[in-house]
């Protein structure tokens, strides 16, 4: 970029003011804007800018800008792409994370965007390029390697191209076919069914067959056969030959260098945060990934230099091509960056500092640049998390010793500071069976001896209900929303009663405080709702109140109620409570600030002065997920980008932090010894963040293990019960949900001794004739049918749930062309249909006393597909069923068409429907937003959005209503805040 002014490049006029990702190609030297339709087509002949922008703190917006260059692209227009991406920048406030992206050799970041894979295609604008005919089905052969994100390369058509250790896909215009090498991943061969998903919905309308071949298992009248032939027969393969492509650097100890004109020079010492000046830029060599670090008042021409750099030092080290470039800037450091530092305090370079801004602005405004998302908006308030369901059963056990002693129902709410305590609250969730959520809650006084000692104790009981329970370490002043509200109130006082607490105090000789019926005693009421009602006790002088709070005081027999100025009704409800709770039939006197009696004043040691600002304790909620790792002792992580729910993977153990709270989520194939270390390794985590990202050591700890997940750790997700419910490794959970029953069954794993064949898809469905038919005799241990009794029509539910799957399995076969039908948008809810509807006639005929067309609303725990909602299935005409198998469409499930037609009326019904798809009344978007000039009334202010036309909605959110109800609630709340309509 030159040093004379240059107006903002057009292509550029309003990017980054709503969250999400942008796209620019370069055509001609110049960026060109891409629809939200050509989003993931990137073009082997091209360059690419793309720009990600995510909430930050404050409300500021943070960027990332990632320039890909495909690997026919030409050296010039790469090199557009890179002095775009400054100009973009630029443009931005000059603070985005810049990232180079070689074809190939993508980050996890840039591919988590575009989630399940890219997939580069031939060709692109550029002179001498050609588009590919699309409508020329080519068949082509992919090496699938990934277990979060994939990296698809293609590879030539031909047998020679296979390996033992890695997943294939092979892509033929009838049908597609995934083949597992005999040493791949589990998990890759679960990521790979993704992409399969992902090719048969947007290149065959999804409308072709799928097939998996395991490597060495050979039948010439099946699957196996038919993709042994494609690939000229049956032979052996070779081993995995490694190519230049293939190398992955290795990650060594960073090194830090300045760059001063261009030039390195190695700095000695171990790495601080110190050793950066805000006048100069650095590069981190860190081996796989080389970083460079820029002051935020260095000059453009510096920067500049500081990449060119880079590239010359990867270059001239002959490093690898997937050796990453990553720029960061001064205050806006990525976690991966802070993490190779042995120190990195806190608050001397805040993000967005008004410094910072200021220079950057102004250096800008130099340049004839705008400045985009520098100023922040105001502070956002810390959404409430769901809570967990009322009315079940709360168990508080104090710490005495060695042992644990159990509260009476009276003393429940009540923590003395100087104590431990374990909380044992039984409920139900929904139509499940019970769930439970353990506690340890650790009085700030309390000693180390029962601190250990309350959390073996809660470890036992954790052990004896199966590791079933959600199991939180909890610090006193940290108490999550989901605690606070399971005691109505909670009160906070000082002291302690256990026998090690008395004994300290003797020992230490200290003056014990704790609190009696006959203290003098302060306690502040902060609480507004059921999520915060908590009472603190704290020291009795006038200088402890504060006029944003209710106090009650006591002394000796009085009890006095004390109203600030700027209290809530809730607060003063809250505070009569108390007191009752405390000291049950109290006369209370009431004192409003400012009219308080001589009486008062004088049981507080006298009237002082005292605050009168409402200090907030919110916390925003920033969610990330993190695998981790101890490299040689150290603890390491790593960040799960654009995570979801399939990014847990039963065979892990992930981390979860929102900030206001840490998860240490376990799948349930972890190895047992290590599912006991779940609170070393949230330690180790929280001490690391402590450090790095100023978290806070004393925030709530929860072990959490597959299957058992509370709502406010689902919250974070968008969350579907079904995925939770299935069984098996990631492998055979993605072959069930995304195939059905008939591929669940045909690919078991071989440790059960299911070595597969042709009959297993007809044992698969005579188990689910079974079922469906009452004349039929008793099934084997086995579950499948022996007998195949004759064939009867059965009741209403047995036709629908069969028409149901019908519908959902027979949609993603491709037999004759006659036979193929046409692509649907709604394939997953079809799924969902089938699964609800078989759930509810299985659960129906184990139930003694079951009828025709009643359900027993309860999922039996021996059935892999549960419907969580608990419909009950609709009733239709007695239509007769068929269950065929025969050489076209192996496995599928024949109906009459009118069945087709109760199945796709079932479905719609099923699907959770948007609050918006009923709404009749369409209003504005300034007369929705909260602080709109002519608000509308009479509508549900919780969803304002809802009241938008699709075309307004769009523009406001920038998403459709659909993509806008699958993200989860906590990212809904967010987009709203943005846009003023929360």
């Amino acid at each position: 970029m030159s040093s004379t002014a240059k107006v903002l490049d057009p292509a550029f006029q309003g990017a980054g003011q709503r969250i999400g990702t942008e796209i620019w190609r370069i055509e001609n030297f110049q960026p060109v804007p891409l629809p939200k339709s050509e989003h993931g087509k990137f073009y082997m002949g091209d360059s690419y800018i793309v720009l990600q922008t995510t909430p930050g703190k404050g409300g500021a917006y943070l960027y990332d800008i990632h320039f890909w260059i495909g690997k026919d692209t030409s050296q010039d227009e790469a090199g557009t792409a890179a002095i775009k991406t400054v100009e973009l920048d630029a443009t931005l406030g000059g603070r985005a994370v810049q990232h180079r992206e070689l074809q190939g050799h993508e980050s996890d970041k840039f591919l988590s965007y575009f989630k399940p894979c890219i997939i580069p295609l031939e060709g692109g604008v550029a002179s001498g390029f050609k588009k590919p005919e699309e409508e020329e089905f080519e068949t082509r052969l992919y090496v699938c390697r990934g277990k979060r994100v994939v990296r698809l390369k293609q590879v030539p058509f031909a047998r020679s191209s296979l390996n033992h250790d890695d997943v294939f896909i092979l892509d033929t215009e009838q049908k597609i076919y995934q083949f597992n090498g005999a040493n791949s991943n589990i998990q890759e061969r679960a990521k790979a069914l993704e992409v399969i998903q992902f090719l048969k919905e947007k290149y065959h309308e999804g409308k072709c067959d799928v097939a998996i071949v395991d490597d060495g298992k050979l039948d010439t009248e099946s699957d196996s056969g038919e993709f042994w032939v494609l690939l000229g027969g049956f032979a052996p393969i070779g081993k995995k030959v490694s190519s230049e492509d293939d190398a992955i650097p290795e990650a060594t100890p960073p090194k830090l260098y300045s760059i001063v004109d261009g030039q390195l020079k190695l700095m000695e010492g171990e790495l601080s945060k110190g050793m950066l000046e805000n006048n100069t830029c650095y590069l981190l060599d860190c081996g796989a990934e080389v970083f460079v670090w820029v002051g935020r008042v260095t000059q453009v021409d510096e920067r500049k230099a500081a990449i060119q750099a880079a590239e010359d030092f990867i270059s001239g080290q002959n490093r690898p091509k997937s050796t990453r470039i990553t720029r960061v800037i001064q205050g806006y450091e990525t976690h991966a960056f802070k993490t190779k530092f042995d120190t990195w305090p806190s608050g001397s370079a805040t993000p967005a500092s008004e410094e910072g801004r200021g220079k950057v602005a102004a250096l800008l405004k130099q340049k004839g640049m705008g400045v985009k998302g520098v100023a922040k908006g105001p502070s956002v308030d810390e959404e409430v998390p769901p809570l967990l369901e009322g009315g079940g059963k709360l168990e508080v056990w104090r710490i005495n010793g060695s042992a644990k002693t159990p509260l009476s129902n009276e003393d429940i709410g009540k923590f003395y500071s100087g104590d431990c305590y374990i909380i044992l609250y039984t409920y139900h969730s929904g139509e499940r069976k019970e769930d439970y959520f353990l506690s340890c809650w650790i009085g700030k006084d309390s000693i180390e001896e029962e601190q250990k000692m309350a959390a073996r104790l809660a470890n036992t009981i954790f052990n004896s209900l199966k590791g079933r329970p959600v199991q939180g370490r909890i610090f006193q002043g940290k108490e999550p929303a989901q605690f606070i509200a399971l005691f109505q109130p909670m009160v906070i006082l000082k002291g302690g009663l256990s026998s090690g607490y008395k004994k300290f105090m003797a020992e230490k000789g200290l003056t014990d405080d704790t609190y009696t019926q006959e203290s003098v005693a302060l306690i502040r009421i902060s609480g507004t709702s059921i999520h915060n009602n908590k009472a603190v006790q704290e020291e009795a002088v006038a200088t402890s109140l504060s006029s944003a709070d209710c106090f009650l005081l006591q002394s000796g027999a009085s009890v006095f109620t004390w109203h600030g100025t700027q209290s809530t009704f809730e607060q003063q409800q809250l505070a009569a409570k108390v007191a009752e709770f405390l000291k049950p039939g109290v006369a209370l006197k009431h004192a409003k600030e400012g009219t308080e009696s001589s009486s008062f004043w004088f049981a507080l040691g006298g009237k002082q002065s005292y605050t009168g600002k409402k200090v907030s304790s919110e916390t925003a909620r920033d969610p990330h997920l993190f695998t981790f790792s101890f490299n040689k002792g150290k603890f390491e992580v790593e960040e799960v980008y654009n995570f979801s729910q399939d990014d847990l993977l039963t065979e892990d153990i992930l981390i979860l932090d929102t900030q206001a709270e840490v998860f240490v989520w376990i799948g349930q194939s972890v190895d047992s010894r290590e599912k006991q270390n779940a609170f070393e390794i949230g330690q180790k985590y929280i001490e690391m963040a402590a450090s790095l990202e100023n978290l806070a050591p004393t925030v709530p700890l929860y072990r959490v293990t597959e299957g058992n997940e509370p709502c406010f750790f689902t919250t974070y997700f968008s969350w579907d019960p079904a995925k939770a419910n299935v069984q098996g490794n990631s492998f055979q959970k993605k072959v069930a949900l995304l195939f059905g029953v008939g591929h669940a069954v045909e690919n078991q794993d071989r440790s059960n001794g299911n070595q597969g064949g042709p009959t297993q898809r007809a044992s698969a469905l005579a188990a689910l004739s079974s079922a469906f038919n009452p004349s039929s005799g008793k099934s084997s241990n086995s579950g499948v049918d022996k007998s195949n009794g004759s064939e009867s029509s059965g009741p209403r539910q047995r036709a629908e749930a069969l028409a149901a799957l019908s519908s959902a399995f027979n949609s993603s076969s491709l037999s004759k062309p006659s036979a193929q039908r046409p692509s649907g948008s709604g394939q997953g809810s079809q799924r969902a249909a089938a699964v609800a509807a078989l759930s509810s006639v299985l659960t129906a005929e184990k139930s003694p006393d079951n009828s025709p067309g009643r359900s027993s609303g309860a999922a039996q725990e021996d059935s892999t597909p549960v419907d969580t909602k608990g419909e009950k299935p609709l009733s239709g005409a007695d239509d007769p069923v068929e269950v065929s198998e025969d050489n076209e469409t192996e496995g599928s499930v024949t109906v009459s068409e009118n069945n087709e037609e109760q199945s796709e009326t079932k479905q719609e019904l099923l699907q959770d429907v948007d609050a918006s798809e009923n709404m009749v009344t369409v209003f504005s978007y300034d007369q929705l937003k909260a602080k709109s000039d002519n608000p509308v009334t009479g509508i549900d202010f919780k969803r304002r959005e809802a009241y938008l036309s699709d075309e307004e909605f769009q523009a406001v959110l920038g998403m459709t209503k659909d993509a806008f109800y699958k993200l989860p609630k906590w990212k809904q709340d967010m987009y709203k805040k943005k846009v003023d309509l929360f």
